[in-house]
């Protein structure tokens, strides 16, 4: 197999008030090393995802990295056969992944990491509840056997579905994501709630995908990841979904052959909700 794009996927709470200064020499720094993806700042740390050649990622996580309050930042790496972004951006945000708590920070109070080798036996406890901290059109795409699937459409959901459901804080809970950001940030919010036997799966479903062995996985179907592959296997071998072209949506072939699927403009997950200038490009 081809494999051009090396893709690294990385994020570290840290305080960065100066946030709005690193913009600026970090796309210099990206663009003079053709690497491309996203990067989003934020007084509460960075997260991205770039690819490029092994060299120039490589290069570009050992400049962020040269910075002493990123020098603990981990990645996740994983091949493209075609470039999975189409430039390289940089913005700056309130926050790195956004719940709309500014006051829950996860450098001070979040809660304990479980490697990816340890995550099968947590998961497994009867007593212990695993909560999916991804949005619904993420969970459809594959989650992990006997999960807790919340239903959000977006992250910022979280905490109003966490007030209904009405967990005991003694309750042990086991949290996960596509990376490990928005698991990092809900233990932090579950922890600021009385919580205090709370976990999260370390480096997320990527780094579980991709060091447990396929035999050994709880993980049932694939992974939805915020760039041009869509999704990704065991191994972090690129998936069988697709996206939507007018709404977005993860779509599977076998959806496609739906009579409300118009490859190109809408899926039957839409199409009751675009109208038909946009599905035709009008104006």
């Amino acid at each position: 197999m081809t494999r051009n794009f090396l893709v690294a996927a990385f994020y570290r709470f840290a305080a960065l008030p100066d946030f709005a200064e690193l913009r600026a020499p970090l796309l210099e720094k990206a663009l003079a090393l053709d690497v491309i993806g996203s990067i989003l700042l934020a007084p509460e740390g960075i997260n991205g995802t770039i690819a490029g050649s092994t060299e120039g990622v490589h290069a570009l996580l050992d400049h962020l990295r040269s910075d002493p309050r990123l020098a603990g930042l981990e990645h996740k790496e994983s091949w493209a056969e075609v470039a999975p972004f189409k430039r390289m951006k940089v913005k700056l945000k309130r926050e790195i992944v956004t719940l709309g708590l500014p006051e829950v920070n996860p450098v001070e109070m979040a809660g304990t990491y479980v490697p990816p080798q340890d995550w099968n036996a947590l998961i497994s406890d009867p007593d212990v509840i695993v909560i999916d901290t991804r949005n619904d059109y993420e969970v459809k795409v594959g989650t992990f056997k006997g999960a807790v699937n919340p239903g959000t459409r977006s992250f910022r959901e979280f905490p109003e579905w966490l007030q209904r459901t009405r967990l005991d804080t003694k309750a042990r809970v086991a949290m996960y994501c596509t990376g490990g950001i928005r698991c990092e940030k809900s233990t932090a919010l579950l922890k600021s709630m009385g919580f205090e036997n709370v976990f999260h799966l370390q480096g997320g479903i990527l780094k579980y995908l991709e060091t447990v062995p396929e035999e050994q996985s709880l993980w049932e179907g694939e992974c939805y990841v915020f760039d041009e592959r869509v999704s990704v296997k065991h191994g972090l071998a690129p998936g069988s979904w697709s996206s939507c072209h007018a709404c977005g949506m993860p779509v599977q072939r076998k959806d496609m052959e739906s009579t409300f699927d118009v490859e190109g403009a809408s899926c039957s997950h839409c199409c009751r909700e675009v109208p038909d200038s946009e599905i035709s490009g009008q104006a």
